[in-house]
């Protein structure tokens, strides 16, 4: 029996997500601990340009070793800088800082991706970077697209609030292997991908055709498959006051990639974050994965560069490639730095060509760099490359995501995650959860426009 959830008003959800949200970020701060001593409102200061900067990862783990590397090599060309490392779990992330804004302990530095950089700028938590940039030997070096992104999603007079370090685009990964084994035409449209994805499954040899994401960050893969197959081109309608998530098209788009589940993938995708996804398709015999170039290096340990390829998203109606926007990274100054200029320093650092392109290559992404995207390597690793081209040639057409909306983490996250795992289970509509859907975002969007006009 399909079930549908409450579609409270702005005010009751947000009250409620912040009632959940609060417990949990009161966890995190216990698991995590608290470097530094800034919140939100603290004005800061320059400082003297020396000493100790806090820097915390926001994918700790995964790019631990490249970032210490990253600042080794600073530290030896600013010997009077030492810079202290958090490396923190991209899932844990935004709790984390979401804790240091309400009680101190925020870092000099941190990673501040597009996705997140509204609500964090809404709190005046972060440090406006347009003069320094321009006063920078990187002003005019770095991706013009990227820092247009970063803007956008700074959703404040068009203010600069995070220096891009990459993009990371959403790919299409197969087993080459085993798709020539079973004479499969490779995924480049919808049709193919299905037809893939039933075809290489075996349950009975735990073969499966596809990795469905169900877990942490299920919804940005969820949408990028709906607007692929629907091809529908824009977040918002002609009046810029609707979302199309709940469109028809999409409905049924949906409907089709959920039906996926258990029929063609394993049961487990139910709960699997990204790191679950990948780790399962490196070491087993399932045909395809959509996660993002992040994730080549893995599968180059995992397989090798001959057993399989990354191209990106399939085409749909008309032969037209539709893609949701992915978020561009980025570095962001923390308001209450009391060392901005050491910061500062940093940053400028670890966006020139050298370090982005090592950035870059280690995590298999595009450069915000334009000198290191020029780079040998950028050509070499094969799903940067074509992504990069897809881009670039007029063949991809993106659907911007309202990283500007300060709750578009909430919706996009806590509010909407669980309710896609009912989907997968069968027990809530595709039409219900995106009728929810599209009611929060309508109502954040008029919010905005409100406070905007």
């Amino acid at each position: 029996m399909k079930t549908s959830i409450h579609r409270s008003s702005r005010g009751g959800r947000r009250s409620a997500a912040a009632v959940a949200l609060s417990a949990v970020l009161a966890l995190t701060a216990t698991a995590c601990g608290d470097d530094g001593s800034g919140s939100a409102g603290d004005k800061g200061a320059d400082g003297s340009g020396k000493g100790e900067i806090v820097f915390w990862d926001n994918n700790g783990g995964i790019r631990t070793e490249v970032w210490k590397k990253i600042i080794a090599d600073f530290e030896k060309a600013n010997p009077d800088i030492d810079v202290k490392y958090v490396g923190i779990a991209a899932t844990e992330y935004q709790s984390k800082v979401d804790t240091a804004l309400q009680g101190g302990g925020l870092p000099d530095v941190g990673g501040v991706g597009a996705a997140m950089l509204a609500g964090f700028a809404a709190q005046n938590a972060l440090e406006p970077l347009d003069d320094r940039l321009g006063k920078s030997s990187l002003n005019g070096k770095l991706n013009e697209d990227m820092v247009k992104s970063l803007k956008a999603a700074g959703g404040r007079d068009d203010t600069l609030y995070s220096i891009p370090t990459s993009a990371n685009n959403g790919v299409l990964y197969y087993r080459t292997d085993l798709f020539e084994q079973a004479g499969l035409d490779e995924p480049t449209t919808w049709d193919n991908f299905y037809e893939a994805a039933d075809k290489l499954t075996d349950k009975g040899k735990n073969e499966f055709g596809y990795t469905i994401r169900g877990g942490a960050g299920s919804i940005a893969q969820a949408l990028d498959a709906m607007y692929g197959q629907s091809g529908i081109t824009s977040f918002w309608d002609t009046g810029n006051e609707k979302t199309t998530v709940n469109d028809p098209k999409n409905v049924a788009a949906l409907e089709k990639y959920v039906g996926l589940f258990k029929k063609v993938t394993p049961a487990a995708d139910l709960n699997n974050d990204f790191t679950k996804m990948v780790a399962q398709w490196d070491s087993g015999t399932i045909g395809m994965l959509n996660h993002n170039l992040g994730s080549y290096q893995d599968h180059v340990k995992a397989l090798g560069v001959d057993k399989f390829r990354g191209i990106p998203q399939p085409v749909g109606p008309g032969g037209k490639r539709v893609q949701v926007s992915n978020p561009v990274d980025g570095l962001g100054m923390f308001k209450s730095s009391k060392n901005k200029d050491a910061a500062w320093k940093f940053i400028d650092f670890a966006t020139s060509k050298a370090e982005n392109s090592m950035f870059n290559e280690a995590a298999g992404q595009v450069p915000s760099n334009n000198d290191a995207a020029k780079d040998a390597w950028v050509s070499k690793a094969e799903p940067t490359k074509l992504a990069a081209e897809a881009l670039s040639d007029g063949s991809t057409t993106i659907v911007q995501l309202p990283y500007y909306l300060p709750d578009w983490n909430t919706i996009s996250k806590t509010d909407n995650e669980p309710a896609f795992q009912k989907v997968m289970n069968g027990s809530m509509s595709a039409k219900d959860f995106l009728d929810t859907l599209a009611d929060q975002l309508n109502e954040a969007q008029t919010e905005w426009n409100e406070q905007k006009g």
